[in-house]
């Protein structure tokens, strides 16, 4: 991989967030920042630049749209910020807003290899909006999706198991928001199923039942938590997205749960949505989807899941 550069578009927390998370990393070559605010990009380069020497070389810079002609990654993060008590949800419209100015502006310079990632919430409407409005294949557009929230889910089981979340197993599924379904059927630990680990374990007492949909509810409500008690949630945003990155950069074919457009209805009962599934991710974007053995109640969750998704595209483009 000769091209490693990425231009991320937002310089809010998350932008510059995920700017500093890549720059520690050796497997970017170039990161340039986009912002409305090209005094805010400045600093926040000019910043980076001085840890240069604690790092491996890489260019950092502010820039503008035309700086994607010869990017591989360009990350959308720029929007309206999340207020406390507001869903992601009710983000939609004043983001559409945001997005149409961006999707403008990155069409003259968009090429046939670019990787959009969208981080924008609501990401899945979001990025079946900029696929909508762009001329690329869907696999190269994608959304960060349920990343977060799986490794979310992951630490919580992680705490409360006492394993370490590196060797836990999990999915979360469908939205990017309150209609997301943990894939406990699917889940293992250590390679042995939740159930089995559970029944071994023993210290739920036969009611790990509940104590899952604990955890669930622990990760659903996380974001409201974090933006509760500190305005913004960035740090692990900016660690999934890099996550994200890195698989596309290094092209190691990982199973990330990004949001990808669900093109066929025989599975969900609809189509021409985005949400979050199992994804092996590469250089290419989305090399293809995994399709899992899921319970008869987590598919039901996830058709539910997708149709409050459909019913957002269809009502934003009226």
């Amino acid at each position: 991989m000769l091209n490693r550069k990425v231009v991320i578009i937002g310089d809010g927390m998350v932008g510059s967030t995920t700017a500093y998370t890549l720059m520690l990393n050796n497997y970017i070559s170039e990161i340039v920042i986009i912002d409305v605010n090209k005094a805010k990009a400045e600093g926040d380069a000019l910043d980076m630049i001085h840890g240069m020497p604690f790092v491996s070389p890489k260019i950092v810079k502010a820039g503008d749209y035309k700086d994607i002609v010869d990017a591989h990654i360009v990350i959308i993060t720029a929007g309206v910020g999340q207020k406390d008590g507001e869903t992601r949800i009710d983000l939609l419209k004043r983001n559409l807003k945001v997005f149409d100015s961006i999707i403008e502006s990155m069409k003259p310079f968009v090429h046939k290899e670019l990787i959009v990632m969208v981080v924008t919430n609501p990401v899945d409407v979001l990025t079946y909006y900029t696929y909508s409005k762009l001329d690329l294949p869907s696999n190269q557009v994608i959304g960060s999706g349920t990343v977060l929230d799986t490794a979310r889910l992951k630490a919580a089981i992680a705490e409360d198991a006492h394993v370490d979340s590196r060797n836990i197993h999990t999915f979360v599924l469908g939205e990017h928001g309150d209609s997301e379904v943990p894939a406990f059927s699917v889940t293992t630990i250590g390679g042995l199923s939740l159930d089995k680990f559970c029944q071994r374990c023993g210290r739920c007492k036969g009611k790990h039942l509940s104590r899952l949909n604990e955890l669930h509810n622990k990760v659903k409500n996380a974001a409201y938590e974090i933006i509760a008690k500190k305005g913004a949630t960035y740090y692990a945003v900016a660690l999934a997205v890099a996550r994200i990155v890195e698989a596309i950069i290094n092209n190691t074919n990982s199973v990330l749960t990004v949001s990808t457009l669900i093109e066929d209805e025989s599975e969900f009962g609809i189509k021409d949505f985005y949400f979050s599934l199992p994804c092996i991710v590469n250089s290419k974007g989305i090399e293809r989807v995994l399709r899992l053995d899921y319970s008869l109640e987590e598919k039901e969750s996830l058709i539910a899941s997708g149709k409050k998704i459909r019913d957002l595209i269809i009502e934003a483009n009226n």
